[in-house]
């Protein structure tokens, strides 16, 4: 496992930034970068190919990301992007999302067989126009967004819809207010995707996110299903879904992609509004990274034969899946970072109605108890043998 100092309850020194030098709004580039004690946390986010974010742990307080611009907007990146000092990157990761896929989701049993659904043409976020980032980032608040269009969109669905990637950046542990409401520690990030007024293009019309991981060679993400009785902080939700890379042979990480099984159908996310999603099983065979992007920049080429790539397939609506061709809205939340993924548990309040529900009984059955022997006790005390 990493330092004890990974772990820790806050970095103090977290900053969140564009990065400037591109003369396109579309090349966007957001670094937050978390210092702490003999270590530095970098994310990269960016919207050069595909929306990505690098994962970036440095044993070094004074580590700096540095960009060659002109290089990164070429069709070759290798190279443009990398850390300072050389050497100081002891783990690195990234997650890239690649595709939205919408499908006729009339038969909602038949994909969740397995069964092929009829697709439309899906929408390649690597094509995607995106506005500035400069225009939405909120230093104190640590959070921008980045927004984009399908250029290429014979049909008119995007007439005025947008597609967005909201960043939001955390310099301590806690809870988010809003549903889901997620638990999140210093060490991560969390990204929401959000498709507004974006035309369905059947009437029964369902959505899926593609998303794919980049591990170094010899590392793996793995699936999970983290399942609670407890669903105080997000009702009727009693799953977490969580991608956990395993841990390397000299002990640097893991890094974990985390979010709950549901999304939200409005701006005022609500049990009402909530959006049922499921995710499909991870696909590791024969993948490939389309670029150049960000990862390629920075890993540099031949990602299939240098590092792990999978893939997974996030669906958004079953049966209550018209929510958003009634609202024309979707939020989904997720989590990134480094460490053991956050954890609920009881909180104070709930083990307190629990102990009291249990107990009650209890205690009512031992005084009961008492007062039947008492009761019994007194009556053989007034007994009279007959002589």
């Amino acid at each position: 496992m990493p330092p004890p100092h990974l772990y820790g309850f806050s970095y103090p020194g977290v900053t969140l930034q564009s990065v400037p030098g591109s003369n396109s709004s579309s090349a966007n580039l957001l670094h937050v970068r978390a210092m702490g004690r003999n270590n530095t946390l970098h994310y990269v986010w960016s919207s050069v190919g595909a929306p990505t974010v690098l994962l970036l742990y440095t044993r070094s307080e004074s580590s700096a990301l540095r960009v060659n611009w002109t290089k990164l907007l070429s069709a070759s990146p290798a190279g443009a992007i990398w850390i300072e000092p050389p050497g100081s990157v002891v783990y690195s990761t990234a997650v890239v999302f690649t595709k939205v896929f919408e499908y006729n989701g009339a038969n909602v049993s038949a994909l969740s067989k397995g069964q092929e659904e009829p697709f439309y043409a899906p929408y390649d976020l690597a094509g995607f126009s995106w506005q500035s980032v400069n225009h939405t980032v909120n230093q104190t608040a640590l959070t921008a967004k980045f927004q984009g269009v399908d250029t290429s969109d014979p049909g008119g669905a995007f007439h005025n819809g947008t597609i967005s990637f909201q960043v939001t950046a955390y310099e301590q542990g806690g809870r988010d207010g809003p549903l889901p409401r997620l638990l999140h520690t210093a060490n991560s990030s969390k990204v929401e995707f959000i498709m507004d007024n974006v035309a369905p293009r059947g009437n029964s019309s369902r959505f899926m996110l593609e998303v794919v991981t980049v591990e170094e060679k010899g590392g793996r993400k793995r699936l999970q299903s983290v399942r609670s009785i407890d669903d105080e902080y997000t009702p009727t939700i009693f799953e977490m879904a969580q991608l956990v890379s395993e841990p390397r042979n000299d002990s640097i990480g893991p890094s974990f992609f985390q979010w709950k099984t549901t999304a939200y159908g409005s701006r005022e996310a609500s049990r009402e509004n909530a959006i049922r999603c499921r995710y499909h099983p991870l696909q590791t065979a024969n993948r490939t990274l389309p670029g150049p992007s960000i990862v390629h920049a920075y890993f540099g080429e031949g990602l299939d034969r240098s590092h792990h790539i999978a893939a997974i397939n996030i669906s958004f609506g079953g049966e209550d899946g018209e929510v958003y061709a009634e609202k024309g809205y979707l939020n989904w939340s997720a989590l990134l970072g480094f460490g053991t993924p956050p954890k609920d548990a009881f909180s104070p309040l709930v083990i307190a109605i629990v102990v009291v529900a249990l107990g009650t009984p209890v205690v009512l059955l031992l005084v009961g108890g008492f007062v039947v022997l008492f009761a019994r006790r007194k009556r053989h005390s007034q007994y009279e043998p007959i002589n």
